[in-house]
């Protein structure tokens, strides 16, 4: 445990570290595309690539509506002024949240907020329904996505990308450019 910890701290300190071969030690290498998908919904939802991926597997699992719903909450969130704001609100409550919804989501106190909200809308509104839908995508439907053919062919394919002759050139002049 000790010699563990040691070496985290080491790592985390000393980025100059290389394995055994002078490469930079993959403790230091950022973690992108499935990699960082993997770690957590929250890294996935930061890449936008990683977003279409989800999307594309909840499409096929009829729940798609989850992850707009919580992309559109993000965009609320940022929007100024009332009049705008008011507009959005109306849009997130129709497309999502009314009983006549297009693309309604599921979720408890539905029914509790009504279109007299819209009124007065504020940038955390929907906080309680969005982190519903979120909680409900990482406990549900993101374990199964780190599971589909979506994910693991995707995943396939970067590390395809990342062992091949031009990629390994590629690293190897970087390599050499950086531990001169």
């Amino acid at each position: 445990f000790l010699k563990k910890m040691l070496f985290v701290s080491i790592s985390f300190f000393s980025p100059e570290i290389n394995d055994s071969e002078g490469h930079p030690s993959s403790s230091h290498q950022t973690l992108k595309g499935t990699s960082k998908w993997a770690t957590s919904l929250e890294s996935l939802l930061e890449d936008p690539e990683g977003v279409k991926r989800f999307r594309e597997f909840l499409k096929k699992e009829f729940s798609e509506e989850n992850v707009l719903f919580w992309l559109a909450c993000e965009e609320f969130k940022k929007t100024q002024g009332k009049k705008q704001m008011q507009e959005k609100a109306k849009e997130i409550y129709m497309t999502f949240l009314s009983s006549k919804a297009s693309s309604q989501v599921n979720v408890e106190g539905q029914s509790r907020l009504s279109e007299t909200i819209l009124e007065t809308p504020h940038p955390l509104m929907f906080q309680k329904l969005q982190d519903q839908i979120f909680n409900l995508m990482k406990y549900d439907s993101y374990s199964r996505f780190l599971k589909s053919d979506i994910f693991l062919n995707h995943k396939k394919s970067e590390e395809q990308e990342e062992n091949s002759p031009e990629a390994q050139t590629a690293a190897k002049r970087a390599s050499r450019i950086y531990n001169t």
